[in-house]
């Protein structure tokens, strides 16, 4: 089974960065698509961004132009980089995979199609 550990996450004040990172195991990494979730206190988990095996990328409306997802499958790892951060960034971020083998470029939009997750790691936006 596919173990992910995310990094990364802590306090910073609003307009601050930070940049998560999710390392997985396995030797097929490259063929998995990849995500990060986060959930909020009193809300449900929402997609933030999203990589193919290929590398096309998926971004929620919220972080657009602020967050950018990217890879690096020679050490199966996956970040966050996160800027201009924003209180209502606020919540605990998680990685996911979907280790579904596909011969196109595709993202998986939907909680229920990734497979494996990790811990979490919190995100806390200071005003």
């Amino acid at each position: 089974q596919v173990q992910l550990v995310e990094s990364g996450g802590g306090l910073v004040q609003t307009g601050g960065s930070l940049r998560l990172s999710c390392a997985a195991s396995g030797r097929t990494f490259s063929n998995y698509a990849m995500g990060w979730f986060r959930q909020a206190p009193g809300k449900e988990r929402e997609l933030v961004a999203a990589i193919s095996w290929s590398g096309n990328t998926y971004y929620v409306d919220s972080v657009k132009g602020r967050f950018t997802i990217s890879r690096d499958n020679a050490w199966n790892t996956v970040y966050l980089q996160m800027n201009s951060l924003k209180p209502e960034d606020t919540a605990v971020y998680y990685c996911a995979a979907d280790p579904t083998r596909r011969t196109y470029p595709y993202i998986p939009l939907v909680r229920e199609e990734y497979d494996y997750w990790g811990q979490g790691t919190q995100v806390t936006v200071s005003s």
